[in-house]
């Protein structure tokens, strides 16, 4: 019995109903709506009292499902713009750039490995590590100056192997 009514007002009404969500909403892309509308019609048909035209008890509803689809539509927005900001701060580590740093690193580490003892030390402590010179120098039981000049120097070789590494892989 309450479906019949339904499908009968569906018929009645419908039309009512889609140009009311396409003004609502802001699409024309409401078709759905619609037929939430009336399925939510048939699930509270009981609280549909004959008080009011089933015309503007089934706009009322419609004025419901569209507040939820706005509401809905405004939280995906929200997720959106938050995925965009998290992938333009993370747009620094994309994987290319990811796999890229990674190669870069390899060639690195492989570069400083092949460095004479000395170099590698010095490499490691004031490049890598960011240890002061006066830090490196207890460390190494060196004095300052040849902390400077060591790491000067290994820093000019490590250049050079760098570029024999990847002059290598082309």
């Amino acid at each position: 019995m309450n479906s019949d009514k339904i499908s009968e007002w569906y018929y009645l009404y419908n039309k009512d109903i889609y140009n009311f969500l396409v003004y609502y909403i802001g699409s024309s892309d409401v078709e759905d709506l619609v037929q939430e509308v009336f399925i939510r019609a048939i699930k509270g048909f009981d609280a549909f009292q004959n008080k009011s035209s089933p015309k503007t008890w089934l706009l009322s509803i419609a004025r419901n499902v569209g507040i939820d689809e706005m509401r809905k539509r405004k939280r995906l927005r929200m997720k959106q713009m938050n995925w965009f900001r998290q992938d333009e701060r993370s747009d620094k580590e994309t994987p290319e750039k990811m796999l890229q740093l990674n190669e870069n690193n390899q060639l690195l580490y492989l570069a400083i490995q092949s460095l004479k003892t000395n170099y590698r030390d010095v490499i490691i402590l004031r490049g890598i590590k960011e240890l002061s010179v006066s830090e490196t120098s207890s460390i190494l039981n060196w004095n300052e100056n040849k902390v400077r000049t060591t790491y000067h120097r290994a820093l000019k070789s490590l250049q050079n192997r760098i570029g024999g590494f990847s002059h290598e892989e082309e």
